[in-house]
C-alpha cells in the first residue's frame, strides 16, 4: 500500500449543520442511492482518530466512456474505454461539530442540505493576510453577475474593487500564517495558502492526531477571533436564521412567482460547483411531476413558467422539491450524471418586508445589515434630488428609450442625444464607448434609462464608469468625443481641456412611479452609491432625478 511520505495534504473540508455528533448520524445523511453508485464499503476508523468517524470509499465506474461513440463517428475507428473514478469520504466528529473530508470524488458524496456554506469563508476572513488576496470571487445581486479574480502573487484586497455594499463575496483566497497547524510545525514562519467558501481548502495534517488538531485550531479561529478589519465587511450580510422570518419569505417569493418576471428573480450558479457548470452539456429540470426539461444552459424561463402553472401557496415548494441534473454528455445517460440539485440553488431574488431587504442565494436567505441599509440610505437620498440642474421633459410611457432621448433636443434647445452615436478607440474598436445619452446646454453628461429592475441600472451605472474612465484617461476618445459635439453644436465646442464636471442619471421606473429612496430598487441603490462614490473620486460630481411619465398617445 502506497503511503504519504509528506506531514500534510491539500483537502477541502467541511462543516456539517443539523447532524448529531455520531456514526449512526452522520450514515443516516447520506443518500443511498450515491451510496449505490460508487459501491460504497463502510469503515469506522474512530479508534485510529480518537473520534466518532465514519469512512465511506468506493467509485464511480462508467463501462464505456462518453467520448467512445463519437470518435467512433468521427474516425471509424472502434474505441472502447472504461471511466472509473476512486470516491473516499471521511466524516468526524470533533467536539461536537461534525466535519467531511472528500478524496478524489468523495466530495460529491456529501450533501449540500447539511454543508455550512459560510464555513470556510468565515475562517479565511479571519486568519488570511489581506494584503496577499490571491483569488477572489464575488456576486453581485440583482443582475446574476459572478466575478472572478485570480492573482497568483497576492494583491491587496482594496486594489480587487469589491463594493463592499453591494456584492457578496462568495470565495476568498490568500496567504495563510500565524497559526499553530502541522504545516508550521518544522517552521513556525512557514507560510501556506488557503480557499474558503462553502469548504475550506489548505494543506491539512495527514496522521490522524495532526488532522484533529489542525481541526480544533480552525475552530478555536472560528469561535475566539474576530475578522479582519479589511475583511470584515464581508459578514456584513448575514444568513437569515429565524424560523418565522424564513416563512414569510417563502410566502413573498411564492407571490412573485406568480407574477410576470420583472428583473427581481435571477439566475446565479451555485457558488461550490462552477466546474461541474462549465462541465455540463445538458441541464435536465424537472418541475413537479413534469418530465425533465433538458436544454444546453440552466433555462430560468422555463423554471418561471412552470412556476406560474401553480396555484397560490404551492409555487415556491415546487422550485424546492424540483431538480437540476447536469450531465457530461448530450446523451443524458444515467452515468454522465455530474451532479444533481434543488431547483432554488439556481436562483437568486429579491424581496422586500416593509423597510428591511432580503435575498435568496444558493437556497439560503440573507438580509443586508440595517447599519449599512441606514448608511446607503441617507447616501442615496442625497443623491437623488428633488430639484434637477437638468431640464428633461416627460417620457411618453409607450415610447422606447431612443425614441425619448432622440426627442429631447425638439423640446428642450441646447441639448445633444449622443444615444448610441459611440466613440471609437484603439481600445474600443467594436461598438466603441457610448459617453452619455444626452449632453446639457452647459455640458453635463446625462445617462438615461427605463428600468423595469435592478439589472437595467446595474448596466446603466457600469456604463458611467466606463465612459468617465475613458474620457480621463483616454485623449483619442476625449478627441473624438469633442469632434462630435462640434459638430452637433455648432459654435458651442467643448471649452480647450474639457473634463467632465458633473453626471446626471436620468431614470423612469417602471410604469412612471416616482424615483425616491423608497422606490429604487434596494441593490440598485447600493451599486448606484458604489459608483458615486468612485466618480466622485475622480472630481466629477454625481445626481439622480425622476423622469415624469406621460399616459401614451
Amino acid at each position: 500500500m502506497a503511503t504519504s511520505t509528506s506531514s500534510t495534504s491539500k483537502r477541502t473540508l467541511y462543516r456539517l449543520t443539523g447532524v448529531a455528533p455520531t456514526v449512526d448520524a452522520m450514515f443516516d445523511v447520506l443518500d443511498p442511492e450515491r451510496l449505490e453508485a460508487v459501491d460504497a464499503e463502510l469503515h469506522f476508523p474512530a479508534e485510529r482518530l480518537g473520534v466518532p468517524a465514519l469512512l465511506v470509499t468506493g467509485s464511480f465506474e462508467q463501462q464505456v466512456a462518453s467520448w467512445c461513440g463519437e470518435i467512433n463517428r468521427t474516425t471509424g475507428c472502434e474505441v472502447s474505454r472504461p471511466v472509473n473514478r476512486s470516491a473516499g469520504l471521511l466524516m468526524l466528529a470533533v467536539d461536537g461539530e461534525v466535519y467531511a473530508i472528500g478524496y478524489d470524488q468523495g466530495f460529491r458524496l456529501v450533501p449540500d442540505r447539511v454543508k455550512d456554506h459560510r464555513f470556510g469563508l468565515g475562517f479565511v476572513i479571519r486568519r488570511v493576510d489581506p494584503a496577499q488576496i490571491r483569488d477572489l470571487v464575488s456576486h453581485t445581486p440583482g443582475g446574476g453577475r459572478t466575478d472572478i479574480t485570480l492573482v497568483p502573487q497576492g494583491t491587496p484586497v482594496w486594489s480587487l474593487g469589491v463594493q463592499e455594499h453591494a456584492q457578496i463575496v462568495r470565495r476568498l483566497g490568500g496567504r495563510l500564517d500565524g497559526i499553530q497547524l502541522t504545516i508550521a510545525k518544522d517552521n513556525r514562519t512557514k507560510i501556506s495558502s488557503v480557499e474558503g467558501g462553502t469548504g475550506l481548502r489548505m494543506r491539512l495534517g495527514v496522521d490522524a492526531a495532526d488532522l484533529v488538531a489542525d481541526i480544533r485550531a480552525i475552530a478555536r479561529v472560528l469561535r475566539d477571533e474576530v475578522p479582519s478589519p479589511e475583511l470584515e465587511f464581508v459578514e456584513h450580510i448575514v444568513p437569515v436564521k429565524d424560523d418565522g422570518l424564513v416563512t414569510r419569505l417563502e410566502e413573498r417569493l411564492d407571490d412573485m412567482l406568480g407574477e410576470q418576471p420583472d428583473g427581481r428573480i435571477a439566475v446565479a450558479v451555485p457558488s461550490d460547483h462552477w466546474d461541474d457548470y462549465a462541465a455540463a452539456q445538458v441541464f435536465a429540470t424537472r418541475i413537479s411531476r413534469s418530465e425533465a426539461y433538458p436544454t444546453d444552459d440552466f433555462s430560468l424561463e422555463y423554471v418561471l413558467g412552470r412556476a406560474r402553472v401553480h396555484g397560490p401557496g404551492r409555487r415556491f415548494a415546487a422550485l424546492r422539491d424540483g431538480t437540476v441534473t447536469l450531465y457530461s454528455h448530450t446523451r443524458a445517460a444515467k452515468g454522465d450524471v455530474i451532479w444533481t440539485s434543488n431547483v432554488l440553488r439556481w436562483i437568486e431574488a429579491e424581496v422586500a418586508l416593509g423597510p428591511r431587504r432580503f435575498f435568496l442565494l444558493d437556497g439560503q436567505w440573507y438580509e443586508i445589515g440595517e447599519v449599512y441599509l441606514e448608511a446607503i440610505r441617507s447616501q442615496v437620498e442625497r443623491l437623488i434630488t428633488g430639484t434637477p440642474s437638468v431640464d428633461l421633459p416627460a417620457w411618453v410611457l409607450g415610447d422606447t428609450e431612443r425614441t425619448y432621448n432622440e426627442s429631447v433636443p425638439d423640446l428642450r434647445p441646447g441639448y445633444v442625444c449622443f444615444d448610441r452615436d459611440n466613440v471609437r478607440t484603439a481600445l474600443h474598436r467594436g461598438n466603441g464607448v457610448e459617453i452619455c445619452d444626452l449632453l446639457s446646454p452647459d455640458d453635463v453628461l446625462v445617462m438615461v434609462k427605463r428600468a423595469k429592475g435592478s439589472d437595467a441600472l446595474s448596466h446603466l451605472f457600469g456604463q458611467a464608469v466606463v465612459a468617465v474612465q475613458t474620457l480621463l484617461h483616454s485623449p483619442e476618445a476625449m478627441d473624438g468625443f469633442a469632434r462630435k459635439v462640434a459638430a452637433a453644436r455648432p459654435g458651442r465646442a467643448l471649452p480647450e481641456g474639457f473634463r467632465p464636471a458633473k453626471l446626471v442619471f436620468a431614470i423612469l421606473l417602471k410604469n412612471g412611479t416616482a424615483l425616491s429612496a423608497d422606490t429604487l430598487f434596494p441593490f440598485s441603490q447600493v451599486t448606484l452609491v458604489q459608483t458615486a462614490t468612485m466618480l466622485e473620486a475622480w472630481g466629477v460630481e454625481v445626481e439622480v432625478i425622476g423622469i415624469q411619465g406621460s399616459p401614451p398617445r
